[in-house]
């Protein structure tokens, strides 16, 4: 009998004694199964046959003999090709149990082996992608544009709201733009182009009162100005404009929108390649773009002073310099402009002009000396109202009779009423549906905007060709606008002799309380009576505060009139500083006093002879006396009618 057959007989011998000692064929089937199953789990079908193949156990995992079967798995999990004769079967529940060992071995290693590939392919991939992100950046760089898709969405919205439009500014619409449109200073406008259009120009002070024309003007003056051919502005020179209220600054330089300032590249963040490398940058400021043209600053008075200093530097040196203590001169990675800046400074060669409602006194000296000073009169009724139909021919809307005289009574500001008549056109063209045809304004849509500003005419007192015991107009200034103050008095025989008593409003007033008792002393002098014998009482209409001595005279005549019974003519304002002496001495703000004295409807002004030479070019139709005694006053202002009031 052959060898092979001997074999396989006696492998056939040991399954039937394996059976007779109990083991369970079936189970053994079992695992085996299995493990050939985890194998193809592992392998892969065809990885598993294609390394039976290489092992040549093909044929034993087809046989149907258990012992060939785990020989088979014996080499293909072993990796073992010295093995060659079958297990018996007392032995292949060790061998299994070995067999699964190992598996359960190789299993692990390739799951951790596994794990390990995962993590080095993330590695790889995150490694990857950044590489990709920071040659991206490198490619973004070089190209020099810095957006992404938020900054991109961002300009997208910008873009957007650019093309919602409501309409243009009242301002706009309305702001003059020719010298003809500047109404009431055509002597201040002639200053002002004078001056600009000068060989050598000088820094310029615009003083006035708010809303006649002052920022317009200046804007005006300097396109005039360029339209000429011997002009030493540039027909591109800027107008750069800036509010000396809202002026704000650092101490420390660390900013500064009008004169410029230096960015610390560490702390304040300038220009990343800047900053990496820690290059200062300047940033120049509202002087050097205002170089070869205007710098109007309006309230200029507003300025902070330690900035004004900074700015009269600028104007001597027309140069802004500037200092920084990370600025290295030999640094090879500064950009030529930076060192230029450090260097040399930042052109700033302008004509400053510099507007205020304030008075002068209250202007700092020193910008004073350097500014020429030009002065906008106070606008009158006739030019609040020429203003008014000039803004209604802009608006293409009529006014009806009666409706630019009613807004002249309430303001003298051009701006203030302007915008009381755009608010009665507001309501005209609601009340009217807005519809297509030519607006009229009437006084009824008037007196509903008034209403609800809560208006009140600026003038509540008016001159009246009669005459009054013991009143008489005397005239002030308040900021650049003239004022009345209306003055009485009642004298009264006094109970004891020469015991009377004086009594004046503490409100108005030291210095109007000293008038009163040099009113008294001129008196006694004047007329050898003694002031004494009578209860006076001097009223200040309105308690107001009387500032200076320039109501002497008007007091003075007050109280004449009241002790002496005889009535003052309330056509005619009187301004004055009185003297013991009897004196009449000159005062300050004569034009704006007259001007004043315009507003009631005085038909006469009683002032110092000294201020005659002081007296505006127009008059308004008022006659202007000077007095040097105030005795010579008395003709002037006593009334000579029949029935005057309070007689």
């Amino acid at each position: 009998m052959p060898g092979g057959c001997k074999e396989k007989n006696s492998a056939w011998e040991e399954e039937k004694k394996a059976g007779r000692r109990g083991f369970k064929r079936s189970e053994i089937k079992g695992r085996v199964a299995a493990l050939y199953q985890i194998l193809a789990d592992v392998y892969g079908s065809e990885r598993l046959i294609l390394r039976a193949s290489k092992l040549g156990v093909l044929k034993a995992m087809r046989s149907n003999m258990v012992g060939e079967q785990v020989l088979a798995l014996q080499k293909l999990i072993q990796g073992d090709p010295t093995i060659s004769r079958a297990p018996l079967m007392k032995d292949i529940p060790e061998i299994l149990d070995d067999l699964e060992d190992t598996l359960a071995q190789m299993m692990a290693r390739r799951v951790v082996e596994e794990d390990l590939e995962r993590k080095i392919a993330e590695k790889l991939q995150e490694r990857q992608d950044q590489y990709l992100n920071e040659m991206r950046e490198q490619l973004l760089k070089e190209k020099g544009t810095p957006e992404n898709a938020a900054t991109l969405k961002k300009l997208a919205v910008l873009e957007k709201k650019k093309q919602v439009h409501l309409n243009e500014s009242i301002g706009a619409v309305l702001r003059p733009r020719t010298p003809e449109e500047i109404i009431g200073q055509e002597r201040a406008l002639k200053a002002l182009i004078a001056k600009l259009a000068a060989p050598y120009p000088q820094h310029i002070l615009l003083y006035g009162p708010p809303g006649v024309g002052k920022t317009s003007a200046a804007r005006i003056a300097l396109e005039h100005v360029k339209s000429r051919g011997d002009s030493i502005f540039q027909p591109d020179a800027p107008f750069v404009e800036v509010d000396g209220t809202t002026l704000r600054w650092d101490p420390r330089d660390v900013t500064n929108p009008l004169i410029g300032s230096v960015h610390d590249p560490i702390y304040q963040g300038a220009r990343r390649e800047l900053a990496e490398s820690g290059v200062p940058e300047p940033k120049p400021g509202l002087v050097t773009e205002a170089h070869g043209g205007i710098l109007f600053i309006d309230e200029i008075g507003d300025v902070d002073p330690i900035l004004q200093n900074k700015l009269l530097k600028v104007m001597e040196d027309k140069r802004v310099y500037f200092d920084s203590s990370y600025y290295e001169p030999n640094d090879p990675n500064i950009p030529e402009y930076i060192k230029k800046l450090f260097e040399e400074g930042a052109p700033a060669d302008f004509v400053l002009i510099g507007a205020t409602t304030r008075s002068p006194e209250e202007i700092s000296p020193a910008f004073r000396s350097r500014c020429a000073e030009i002065f906008f009169d106070c606008l009158t009724p006739e030019d609040v109202q020429k203003v008014l139909h000039q803004a209604a021919r802009k608006l293409e809307v009529a006014l009806e009779p009666g409706v630019a005289e009613s807004i002249s009574d309430y303001t003298v500001d051009a701006r203030k009423a302007t915008n009381v008549l755009v608010d009665a056109y507001a309501v005209a063209r609601y009340r009217r549906g807005g519809t297509g045809k030519r607006i009229l304004v009437t006084m009824e849509d008037l007196q509903e905007v008034l209403q609800v500003s809560r208006m009140t005419p600026h003038v509540t007192t008016h001159a009246a060709a009669c005459g009054e015991i013991g009143r008489v107009f005397g005239l002030a200034v308040s900021g650049f606008l003239g004022t009345i103050i209306e003055i009485e008095a009642v004298a009264f025989p006094a109970r004891d002799s020469r015991r009377g008593i004086v009594r004046f409003n503490d409100a108005a007033g030291t210095m109007a309380k000293d008038s009163v008792f040099n009113a008294l002393a001129v008196y006694r002098k004047l007329t050898g009576k003694d002031a004494a014998d009578y209860d006076i009482h001097v009223n200040i209409v309105g308690g107001g505060r009387v500032d200076g001595p320039s109501a002497g005279a008007a007091i003075f005549l007050a109280i004449y009139s009241a002790i002496e019974g005889v009535p003052l003519r309330q056509d005619v304002a009187v301004t004055g500083e009185l003297s013991i002496q009897g004196r009449v001495k000159a005062v300050g703000g004569i034009s704006e006093k007259i001007y004043g004295a315009r507003q009631i409807g005085a038909r006469k002004v009683i002032a110092p002879a000294e201020n005659t030479r002081d007296l505006p070019g127009e008059l308004w139709g008022i006659t202007v006396v000077g007095v040097r005694n105030i005795d010579e006053a008395l003709p002037h202002v006593l009334f000579s009618g029949e029935r005057p009031e309070g007689a």
